[in-house]
C-alpha cells in the first residue's frame, strides 16, 4: 500500500474508445497502477490470525441500523453530503451511494472514522476501484494480496470486490491501531509501509479534513 497523492485521469477520444472496447470484449481488461509502498508483510500470533479472519469473514450486509430516527436522518444528510463531495471522482449517482453506505458500514463496524477512511481511500487510490500499486496492492484501500492468504480465502483477486476490499483495509488498520495502542500517525505509516515517515500520514489527515463532517452522531 501506498501513497498516491496526484492521479492523472486519462481523457479524450482514446480513453472513451478503449472503454468501449473492453465493455465489448475486444479489449481485455488490465487494471490502472498506482503508485504504492510495499507494505511489510508481519508475522501474526494465532490468536490474532484468528480474530481477522473471523472479522473478514463476517457476511452481513453493509446496511446500517439504528436505534432512533434522528440517527438515520443524520446519517442521511452525511450520505447527500459525501455524496455531493464524492461527483466528481464518482459521477454515477448509484455508484456514489453503493460506495458510500459500504465504506460507511466497514468504517464504523472496525470502530474507524468514515472521514478518516475516505481520506485514506482519495490519497490510497483516488476512489479508483481496480488500481494496482507497483507493490502489487489493489483496490480502493490498496490492500496487499499477502492478506487474502493470512486471513482470507486465499483469492487475492476478491480484493477488487468493493465491500470486501473496504472490509479488509478497515479491519487491517484497526489492527495497526490496535498494534500502535491508539497512536494513528504510525498506524497510517504501517498500513502505508513506510513508518515513522511523515510524508503519508500528513497526506491522509489532509485528506480527512476534506470529508469532515459536524454531525457527529454519523461518524
Amino acid at each position: 500500500m501506498g501513497c498516491v497523492s496526484a492521479f492523472g485521469r486519462p481523457g479524450g477520444t482514446d480513453l472513451i474508445t478503449r472503454r468501449g472496447l473492453v465493455a465489448l470484449g475486444l479489449v481485455p481488461f488490465v487494471p490502472r497502477l498506482a503508485r504504492a509502498g510495499g507494505q511489510i508483510e508481519e508475522p501474526l500470533a494465532d490468536s490474532v490470525r484468528t480474530a481477522l479472519a473471523q472479522a473478514v469473514a463476517d457476511a452481513a450486509p453493509p446496511r446500517a441500523a439504528f436505534e432512533t430516527i434522528d440517527g438515520r436522518i443524520a446519517f442521511l444528510a452525511w450520505l447527500g453530503a459525501m455524496s455531493d463531495r464524492l461527483k466528481r471522482h464518482t459521477p454515477d449517482h448509484r455508484q456514489r451511494i453503493e460506495f458510500l453506505e459500504t465504506l460507511w458500514y466497514e468504517s464504523t463496524r472496525a470502530g474507524l472514522e468514515p472521514a478518516l477512511v475516505l481520506g485514506l481511500v482519495q490519497v490510497e487510490s483516488g476512489f479508483r476501484k481496480f488500481v494496482v500499486s507497483s507493490a502489487g496492492a489493489r483496490g480502493y484501500m490498496q490492500v496487499m494480496p499477502f492478506w487474502a492468504r493470512l486471513i482470507g480465502d486465499g483469492d487475492p483477486s476478491k480484493l477488487f470486490h468493493m465491500q470486501t476490499n473496504l472490509r479488509f483495509g478497515c479491519v487491517i488498520l484497526r489492527h495497526y491501531l490496535n498494534v500502535e495502542r491508539g497512536d494513528l500517525y504510525f498506524a497510517l505509516g504501517r498500513y502505508n509501509g513506510s513508518r515513522g515517515r511523515n510524508e503519508y500520514p500528513a497526506a491522509v489527515f489532509a485528506a480527512r479534513k476534506r470529508w469532515g463532517y459536524s454531525d457527529k452522531s454519523v461518524g
